[in-house]
C-alpha cells in the first residue's frame, strides 16, 4: 500500500512539474531531466513511471479530458446544446491559448483519430459525440448522418481553427459561436 501511494505522489509531482515545464519552456525545449529536476526525483525515476516525455505529456492531456464531469451534469440537467457547445469550446480554446504546446500535440495527433472515441477512458471526442447526441434528443442536431462522423468534423474544424489561433496568439468567443453556427447549418445555400 505504501509502495503504492509513493509511485502515485511520484507520478503526481511528475505530472505537475511537467504540465509547468511545458506552459513555461515549451513542449519541444522541456527535457527529462528538466522535468525530473522540478519534480524533486531522479531521471530514472521518471523513466520508470513514464515511457518518455511524450508519454508524460499524454497523461496531462488525458488528465485535462477527465474533467469533463461538470459539462456532463450540465447535459444530464438538459441544457440547451448550443450554450453547452459552445462553453465546452470556450473552455477548451482558453486551455490550448494557456498551454500551447501540448494543445499542438492534442490538436494534430501523431495518427488519425478513430470514428469511435476511445471507450476506455474519457475524451474530448467523447463529449463532443456525447453533446450532439444531447442536440439530436433535442431536436436541433441532425438524425440522418452518424454522430461519431459529426463529431469528428466538428472536431477537425474547431482543431484546425484552434491551431490557427494559437499562431495569432488569441481567439474570441465569437469565434467558436460562428464555428458552432456553420458546422450546425452547414455551408449549403440556405433556403
Amino acid at each position: 500500500m505504501t509502495r503504492l501511494k509513493r509511485t502515485e505522489r511520484s507520478r503526481a509531482l511528475i505530472l505537475d512539474a511537467a504540465d509547468m515545464a511545458f506552459r513555461e519552456l515549451g513542449f519541444a525545449d522541456t527535457s527529462v531531466e528538466e522535468i525530473a529536476s522540478r519534480a524533486g526525483l531522479t531521471r530514472k525515476t521518471v523513466y520508470n513511471l513514464f515511457g518518455s516525455k511524450e508519454d508524460i505529456a499524454l497523461q496531462l492531456i488525458a488528465r485535462v479530458e477527465a474533467g469533463d464531469a461538470i459539462y456532463r451534469a450540465r447535459m444530464h440537467a438538459n441544457e440547451d446544446v448550443f450554450v453547452l457547445l459552445e462553453q465546452v469550446f470556450l473552455d477548451s480554446a482558453r486551455w490550448c491559448l494557456a498551454n500551447p504546446s501540448l494543445a499542438k500535440l492534442a490538436l494534430a495527433p501523431a495518427e488519425r483519430p478513430s470514428r469511435e472515441p476511445p471507450s476506455d477512458r474519457p475524451s474530448f471526442q467523447g463529449l463532443v459525440r456525447d453533446l450532439l447526441l444531447l442536440g439530436q434528443r433535442q431536436g436541433v442536431i441532425r438524425r440522418d448522418e452518424d454522430i461519431n462522423f459529426m463529431s469528428l468534423v466538428l472536431l477537425g474544424i474547431y482543431g484546425q481553427a484552434m491551431l490557427t489561433a494559437l499562431a495569432v496568439g488569441s481567439f474570441s468567443a465569437d469565434e467558436i459561436r460562428h464555428i458552432i453556427r456553420i458546422v450546425v447549418e452547414g455551408i449549403g445555400s440556405q433556403s
